[in-house]
């Protein structure tokens, strides 16, 4: 998990299966947006879906993608207050 100021910005995780995911915090305010792109899914947790966040799976995000994804969390994750 990486962090801007105590935010979250995105983490990565591989699986049991080898199977690596990104997930993107977003925002509420940008989700609508990330989740035009066709390799961005929703991400839910249990039964809850969990707001302002997508996952992208590994081999759909290239370095520019990547790039494009990260910049979108700093950009949300420098609207918020810092935390301790």
């Amino acid at each position: 998990m990486f962090l801007l100021n105590g935010n979250m910005l995105c983490g990565a995780r591989r699986h049991k299966d080898g199977v690596g995911r990104f997930m993107f915090r977003v925002g509420k305010a940008n989700e609508s947006m990330a989740l035009k792109d066709p390799m961005a899914k929703e991400v839910i947790h249990g039964t809850r879906k969990l707001g302002g966040f997508v996952y992208v799976e590994e081999g759909d995000c290239d370095d520019p993608a990547l790039r494009r994804w990260v910049e979108l969390c700093l950009e949300h994750a420098a609207a918020l207050p810092a935390k301790d």
